[in-house]
């Protein structure tokens, strides 16, 4: 009893106070620990299982996660480690968009069930028209799942740089004073992802300026809509494949491919079709990074195991720093390389896991079955800042 009292003390708590505290079973907590999902914080010689508040935090997303309909697979992967106070509000953040998602796609559906059932009792038929995107709309489970997976890795590439950047002025608004906007340009971005270039600098956006933001997920011009603002009339917000953009030649004063172009399948098409709608007097802003960018995570990762790879592609050799201007050439007349001048100290290991998880390697496969291992070792070679290489800038080419 004495024991008892001293492990209550300290902030754990058995099974049974555990899932009453979170008012779900017992049997609960003991199938999410047999399937890897929720592990207890520690475990006494004679096999009692304790959790502690850190563990009502992971419990919090399981349980959402689980209620927006991921498997219990797809939950393991999103929420390990999910215990730092940062990892925790950027979280937060997103589970907050993917209830958004879920709420509008479940309107959508709300209203094509509607729309059916009209037809089926005005004229006694179905229009099979309108079945088709119902059932289109309740197929969407699985792009919202992948849209979350995305926003998740997004927000823990940029927490990491923003946190631990030596640069004060930041990527974005460093970019945007690349730019040099006035009134009356038209300005296209290819691949906009959520909108953090504009979100970040909104206070200097010229008023009189005409901006299409443009991406090939749905998703993530919702982020970015929600991010700048329907209200915002200077923006207009669409499905564009970069392959083939839906402009007339000589449209935009600026063109701008942020981290965009090494993804592009067709190089040589992307790059054709933004010298195309690109004006003679235009700018085409594109930023990418070189061979030793991040280069310290991956000799890192590879001290815990040698055989984890954070990149099944380096994209650096498709389109990065070393090759840019050769890629480039045969565009447009004259491209300028600019570095951003910057690298990052990090002192807290949370964070730095985080990024390495969301990374499109093989990490996953080793790490996540050894993951109190390896954040112990990341945490011992913090402790004493962990300096990390950033090599990444813009080539500005004009025609």
């Amino acid at each position: 009893m004495e024991n008892s009292k001293k492990m209550k003390k300290e902030g754990f708590y058995s099974s049974g106070e555990f899932a009453h505290m979170a008012k779900v079973t017992v049997r609960t907590i003991r199938y999410y620990d047999s399937h890897d999902v929720l592990k207890p914080s520690f475990v006494s010689e004679s096999g009692t299982r304790f959790y502690t508040d850190e563990d009502f935090a992971r419990l919090q997303q399981i349980l959402l996660l689980k209620f927006l309909g991921f498997s219990l697979n797809d939950i393991k992967n999103m929420t390990i480690g999910d215990t730092d106070y940062h990892f925790m509000l950027d979280s937060l953040e997103v589970q907050l968009k993917l209830v958004r998602d879920k709420i509008e796609q479940l309107q959508l559906v709300e209203t094509a069930i509607e729309d059916t059932s009209y037809e089926i009792k005005e004229h006694h038929a179905v229009n099979w028209e309108k079945m088709l995107n119902l059932i289109h709309l309740t197929g969407m489970e699985k792009a919202v799942k992948k849209q979350y997976q995305n926003a998740t890795n997004i927000s823990s590439r940029i927490r990491l740089h923003r946190l631990y950047s030596k640069n004060k002025k930041g990527w974005f608004p460093w970019i945007f004073d690349q730019l040099n906007l006035k009134d009356g340009m038209k300005v296209l971005e290819i691949g906009c992802g959520n909108g953090m270039l504009w979100e970040e600098n909104d206070y200097q956006i010229p008023r009189k300026i005409m901006i299409n933001l443009s991406d090939v997920s749905e998703g993530m011009l919702r982020d970015a809509r929600r991010n700048v603002g329907l209200e915002d009339k200077r923006f207009k917000f669409e499905i564009v494949d970069a392959e083939n953009i839906p402009y007339e030649a000589e449209t935009f004063d600026v063109v701008i491919a942020d981290h965009i172009l090494f993804y592009c399948e067709n190089l040589k098409k992307t790059c054709s079709e933004i010298a195309r709608v690109l004006k003679k007097t235009g700018m085409f802003v594109c930023s990418t990074y070189g061979k030793n960018h991040m280069k310290e995570v991956s000799d890192l990762v590879r001290g815990f195991d040698n055989r984890i790879v954070l990149s099944a592609d380096k994209l650096y050799e498709k389109f990065g720093k070393e090759n840019g201007e050769k890629v480039l050439k045969p565009y447009f007349k004259s491209i300028d390389w600019k570095e951003y001048s910057d690298w990052l100290e990090i002192q807290e290991g949370e964070p730095l896991i985080a990024y390495i998880l969301s990374c499109h390697g093989n990490q996953n496969q080793y790490i996540l079955n050894h993951y109190n291992e390896f954040r112990d070792y990341v945490k011992e070679k913090v402790k004493k800042n962990f300096f990390v290489t950033k090599e990444a800038g813009i080539f500005v080419c004009k025609k």
